[in-house]
């Protein structure tokens, strides 16, 4: 069995957020396989198959900086390993529409990536950090609870579909294989 998390907040307010990218690639996901979601502890949880592997997405309930509390959760309950574990998150070091995969690491400038951390007591999870950029002259909380502008999105659209493809791959074949195949040199 693998997971494949997204980070982000919950509620309609931040569904289209910067923050929110994690759960925009677990929705492409699930569309593309008609997954439907359950709430189940401080998650919602949808399941399906892929070349006979079960394959959990994750889309934590509890606020970024919490995601932590969330994750935990799923892998105490379904006894997941860490080579397992997918997590997808946004990173504000990484200009829009790019994305770096890695087999594990520390969280960056991420909080809701080091409640992660915190709660799971690893750093050895894989990743995908999708790039949502930064600019200085706005709060950085305000900057990554806003909304892409116009001339992002159609970026933003194809990172978020190969990045779910990155995540699939990874259910196949690996994290190494996956960051070979969509880690640009």
């Amino acid at each position: 069995m693998k997971a494949i998390v997204g980070l982000g907040n919950p509620g309609d307010q931040y569904a289209h957020t910067r923050h929110n990218i994690g759960f925009q690639v677990i929705d492409a996901i699930a569309d593309s396989y008609a997954v439907h979601f359950k709430s189940k502890g401080k998650s919602l949880i949808g399941t399906f198959f892929l070349d006979g592997e079960k394959v959990l997405l994750v889309k934590p309930q509890t606020f970024m900086n919490l995601s932590g509390e969330s994750v935990f959760d799923v892998v105490d309950y379904y006894d997941l390993d860490m080579e397992d574990l997918l997590i997808i998150y946004d990173d504000i070091d990484i200009d829009v529409g790019k994305m770096r995969i890695r087999q594990k690491g520390s969280a960056g400038t991420h909080n809701g990536m080091r409640s992660v951390i915190y709660h799971l007591k690893s750093d050895e999870m894989a990743r995908i950090r999708l790039g949502i950029g930064k600019q200085d002259n706005i709060p950085l909380d305000k900057y990554v609870l806003g909304k892409f502008t116009p001339d992002e999105l159609s970026i933003v659209k194809e990172t978020v579909e190969k990045a779910a493809k990155a995540a699939l791959f990874f259910v196949k074949e690996g994290i190494n294989l996956c960051m070979n195949k969509y880690n640009v040199r």
